[in-house]
């Protein structure tokens, strides 16, 4: 099927809507027990009668029973007396929690800052989740963007990003954003209906300009705000492999016409991975198809990526990473042991070229300071009942790791 360029439609019978966000939950400090008194065994013993002139056994049995009790209630109240009191955040050795004004069941998706102003930035999530910071991340309020609402849709505000001044928000069901004052007002931009499969990424490139993609392989871009799209992939995905499928692809045939990950290098390549993580898919510019690539592994993927030296990273589900040999695309990779505890990692994240964290379930946060070669876990954070979907640099200063639950870890270094 040939990708149709597209132009905007009137929707001005479109009215989005905002729901209310919920406050956090309160958390409560648990009670604590009252201290016990314990009672020696050797003092319940009768002591032997020595002479007349001693005391009763009775009595000096009752005299010893009251001492020593009184002495050890003393030092057990006294112990407890130093121990350090709890605190009511747990402090991690690289990143600290910022607790968010919202829904527990909230996935955060995606987080971009103003390039100039990297204070101000904006927070994006299920539930038609929009929260904006003024403080580099600190602290976050939610923003009621006129423009999306009054209408009975749930939106999922799936990418966001900006160029100098100018920004952009997509989400679905289909919405498109667009700001030229780095966010401080946002207007509504129509899409045409003939839009293939539900916008999943979007990427600020220039004036006016932006390069969006749909989770059914889809690539526009556009030079004019958004009222005129030009196909950048001449047909789809399935089109492609159904041109492909006795090249030797493995699990083409089971493709289900969506992808479950696309991701973007600085230089404009994508790769993706097949909804099902049979084989992934990249795209550079210039190229009229998709290219399918068989993968190199046996179990299924989960995620790919780029690293900062222009590599790619490869994640398996059960916990596997893998790192391409070399740059540029590329179906040789080799495997890099990692301390998954058998908990998928679902992202990662270069600070520089050395540097980089993995994400994953059940608080599953690694770190890498050689490029990949070796990983250590942050053991700080396994006690965080959430899965950490992705990890986001703005710079090698600014980071973040967003989760469901509403979980947002900010990087302190």
């Amino acid at each position: 099927m040939a990708m149709p360029n597209l132009q905007v439609s009137d929707c001005s019978n479109l009215k989005p809507s905002l729901t209310s966000l919920f406050s956090p939950r309160l958390l409560h400090r648990p009670q604590t027990p009252p201290h016990l008194r314990f009672i020696s065994k050797a003092s319940l013993q009768q002591q032997p009668h020595h002479s007349s002139s001693s005391s009763p056994p009775s009595l000096l049995n009752r005299r010893q029973l009251i001492s020593q009790t009184a002495s050890l209630s003393l030092s057990v109240a006294t112990l407890s007396a130093f121990q350090p009191p709890a605190k009511s955040e747990e402090i991690l050795s690289e990143w600290e929690r910022v607790y968010l004004p919202v829904d527990p069941g909230v996935v955060l998706l995606d987080i971009a800052f103003v390039p100039d102003d990297l204070n101000h930035g904006f927070l994006l999530g299920t539930r038609q989740t929009i929260l904006e910071t003024k403080d580099g991340g600190n602290t976050w309020v939610p923003r009621s963007i006129p423009s999306a609402e009054d209408e009975d849709f749930n939106y999922r505000f799936n990418s966001i990003s900006f160029k100098g001044k100018e920004g952009w928000i997509v989400g679905k069901p289909a919405i498109l954003l667009y700001t030229s004052d780095a966010g401080e007002s946002w207007e509504r931009i129509p899409l045409s209906a003939q839009l293939p499969g539900d916008m999943v990424y979007i990427k600020a490139t220039g004036e006016k300009s932006a390069e969006m993609v749909t989770d059914q392989g889809a690539i526009y871009v556009t030079s004019n705000r958004g009222y005129n799209w030009r196909a950048a992939v001449q047909e789809s995905v399935s089109a492609t492999l159904n041109r492909t499928v006795s090249s030797g692809i493995s699990g083409a045939s089971y493709y289900t016409g969506t992808f479950n990950t696309v991701n973007r290098s600085p230089d404009g390549r994508y790769v993706a991975v097949s909804s099902r993580g049979n084989f992934y898919l990249t795209w550079e510019p210039g190229q009229p198809f998709w290219q399918p690539h068989n993968r190199a592994v046996a179990r299924r993927i989960q995620n790919m990526g780029w690293r900062a030296d222009g590599g790619l990273w490869l994640l398996v589900r059960g916990g596997g990473l893998f790192l391409s040999k070399g740059t540029g695309i590329t179906e040789d990779f080799e495997e890099v042991p990692v301390q998954s505890r058998g908990f998928g990692i679902l992202d990662v994240g270069y600070r520089s070229t050395e540097e980089a964290w993995a994400a994953g379930g059940s608080g599953i946060l690694l770190r890498t300071t050689n490029g990949g070669k070796s990983w250590t876990r942050d053991k700080a954070a396994d006690n965080i009942a959430a899965n950490l979907y992705s990890v986001k640099f703005i710079n090698d200063e600014k980071g973040f790791v967003l989760g469901n639950d509403g979980v947002l870890l900010r990087y302190l270094g």
